[in-house]
């Protein structure tokens, strides 16, 4: 049994968005997914997805994404990511994964799950600087409330009441170069988070995998970046 994780799969069978548009390194993306996923992970593994999941606007179509991952092997658990539209309340969201038969999958969000010797908990996160955070939002209001939500997935570790490594996935990057969220980095610290693993980067293959900050490793899962075969942490 193994741990996963890989971000922006940005799936697209609902609404027919191409990828390679971004370069070569998206042609037919979601078929090499598929093919190095099931090459990769078992059934009795679990998966960890932070974010950009689906292009689909709404649940409805976002499910032939969200059923082609329920089709692979493992359990799986996804985080939001900035074009995850179709992401709605966890109430709403889980009684549509139950009307589709989707089994496979539960969403990280405000609270933690222990799989394969790790509790794992994630928030969204935000951008790396107001230039560009999307308009008309209050940056700051939002960071908070990101931080907020990672606190309380470290709240509901310790009441897990299991002594296992707490690992965070996060979609944006709360380190990378020189941008330091220091609201986010300072609640994985405080919770005694050592591994961070984020999402969202994308078309720089040439960087290091992993750094460094104050005693937490952060590491780079974006899908092209992966060469689209999932990351395996432990």
């Amino acid at each position: 049994m193994a741990l996963f994780t890989i971000a922006d799969t940005h799936l697209s069978g609902g609404v027919k968005k191409p990828m390679d548009i971004f370069g070569e390194r998206w042609r037919n993306w979601t078929e090499r997914l598929i093919v190095n996923w099931r090459k990769t992970v078992s059934e009795e593994d679990t998966v960890v997805l932070p974010g950009d999941i689906s292009w689909g606007m709404t649940l409805e179509e976002a499910e032939p994404d969200l059923k082609l991952l329920d089709s692979l092997p493992g359990q799986k658990l996804i985080g939001r990511g900035n074009h995850d539209y179709w992401w709605s309340t966890a109430a709403k969201t889980e009684a549509f994964f139950a009307d589709k038969n989707i089994r496979s999958i539960k969403l990280l969000q405000n609270n933690a799950y222990f799989a394969q010797g790790r509790i794992i908990i994630g928030s969204r996160g935000w951008y790396i600087d107001e230039k560009t955070s999307p308009k008309d939002t209050d940056y700051k209001k939002i960071v908070a409330r990101e931080a907020g939500r990672l606190e309380l997935g470290i709240r509901a570790a310790d009441k897990l009441g299991v002594g296992a490594e707490k690992t965070a996935f996060l979609h944006f990057p709360p380190v990378f170069s020189d941008f330091i969220c220091r609201e986010i980095v300072d609640v994985l610290k405080g919770g005694g988070v050592r591994e961070c693993y984020y999402g969202h980067i994308h078309g720089k293959y040439d960087i290091p995998a992993s750094a460094e900050f104050e005693g937490i490793r952060f590491t780079l899962i974006s899908a092209d970046f992966l060469n689209f075969v999932p990351y395996k942490i432990i």
